[in-house]
């Protein structure tokens, strides 16, 4: 390990607005990255359990993507289209339609928004007011949906509501799966509200869902609640939309998240590891019927960013076959045992699907002191929920197990810290374990 001063932040404090984030939990300068592993500035290594909030599935400069994107640039590939014609373009669509949806008996068309999955999000939203004619919408306690005006109305956090600065309307929240507990059938409570007439709840265009409440504390719905929704969306005209930017692509083991459910919804929203390697790349997926917009209704500049175009397709050689399925659930029942264990020392519990899975703690003070603690052992890793007391586990999906499990042996080693109370200051990079590549 290197032993120099730690780097200097002061650029970033001094130039960076205050809204910065992810720089105040891990405080260092990353330079170069490869796999499940970044790398900093002095030479230190990270076993990455945050895999760029969900956008990087494949790891950090997958081979394959990489030399697929180098050798389209070299070439004098267009990288940029607006929403014209390419080579690119219709390889990506023709290979999307051949992996991913006839295989799975979908017939849905490609709508390209801007290149965020709040991009995604918002035109989502738009269809479905468009093509039902009407303007409320039903997102679910504890959802995240993006941080622009129309997908931050669907989310639930108070915190992220609050940077608005503007009345968040024209949404009204249900509660999600297990929100009353157990014992209380939140889609019976919610068809109640809409077929009484004194409810004072107006039929809806839409219902917005995440299957796996990702950023909301790694709250899963049960397949049976998700196939009770999208019945009641059918039985009402309501268009079901599931927001799958996080927890898609692989994350739970299928490429859609909600396959597990047997449910096919009106509208899907992807982005994050869509493009495979990082590049800013969203999708909205849309039954036919609902294709409702004019020529130009909805565009952007951005919608025909090329780079990402090549790697997404690249990206779909994982999903030719089960195998990268079979492995996602089979390290996801390895992570559920370990920090099942975990979760019996600290009084805690586990939730999650394949591999995203959090830790759920009491106290949030002490979520927040475990990842710390791991970060200073060599650990990226983050904490969720509405007060931040989940701590979530979101590999890259292609991670060795080796490499999983020494990640779980750090965060093993910061709970051993924070339960004995010994939260001590930031060691040397001499003296921090080395982490393998």
């Amino acid at each position: 390990m290197n032993s120099t001063p730690r780097p200097s932040l002061s650029t970033f404090e001094r130039l960076e607005s205050e809204v910065r984030s992810y720089i105040r939990s891990f405080p260092v300068v990353f330079q170069t990255a490869r796999g499940a592993v970044l790398t900093d500035e002095r030479g230190n290594d990270y076993i990455d359990f945050f895999a760029g909030a969900g956008a990087l599935n494949y790891g950090h400069n997958p081979p394959e993507l990489k030399q697929a994107l180098l050798a389209y640039l070299e070439a004098d590939g267009i990288t940029h289209s607006l929403d014209m014609a390419t080579a690119a373009k219709r390889r990506f669509m023709e290979r999307f339609e051949a992996v991913v949806l006839r295989p799975r008996g979908l017939d849905h068309r490609l709508l390209f928004p801007g290149p965020t999955g709040t991009n995604a999000v918002e035109a989502a939203l738009k269809l479905a007011r468009k093509a039902t004619g009407r303007t409320g919408v039903i997102s679910f306690t504890n959802g995240f949906h993006g941080m622009t005006l129309g997908s931050l109305a669907l989310t639930g956090n108070q915190g992220k509501r609050e940077g608005a600065g503007t009345p968040l309307e024209h949404v009204s929240v249900a509660p999600f799966d297990g929100y009353h507990g157990p014992e209380v059938d939140t889609v019976a409570l919610l068809e109640r509200l809409l077929t009484d007439p004194s409810s004072g709840l107006d039929l809806p265009a839409a219902f917005v869902v995440e299957t796996v409440q990702a950023e909301g504390g790694v709250n899963v719905a049960s397949s049976r609640w998700l196939q009770d929704l999208a019945a009641l969306a059918r039985r009402h005209d309501i268009q079901l939309v599931v927001d799958d930017i996080q927890v898609g692509c692989g994350r739970t083991g299928r490429f859609f998240s909600f396959e597990d459910a047997g449910i096919v919804p009106d509208i899907v929203c992807l982005s994050k590891s869509l493009s495979g390697y990082g590049l800013p790349m969203s999708l909205v997926l849309v039954r036919p019927e609902l294709d409702v917009f004019e020529p130009g209704e909805h565009n952007g500049t951005f919608r025909g960013h090329m780079p990402a175009f090549v790697t997404a397709t690249a990206a779909l050689a994982h999903w030719e076959d089960g195998s990268l399925t079979e492995k996602v659930e089979a390290d996801g029942a390895f992570v559920a045992r370990r920090l099942g264990e975990l979760a019996r020392r600290l009084g805690a519990e586990v939730r999650g699907r394949g591999l995203i899975q959090g830790l759920v703690l009491q106290d949030p003070e002490q979520a927040e002191q475990i990842t710390r603690e791991a970060f200073l052992r060599g650990l990226v890793i983050e904490t969720a929920g509405p007060r931040g007391e989940v701590v979530k586990l979101l590999p890259p999906l292609v991670i060795e197990r080796a490499q999983l499990a020494r990640g779980l042996d750090l965060l093993e080693a910061a709970v051993d810290v924070v339960i004995h109370g010994h939260i001590g200051p930031i060691p040397t990079a001499a003296g921090r374990p080395e982490v393998s590549a």
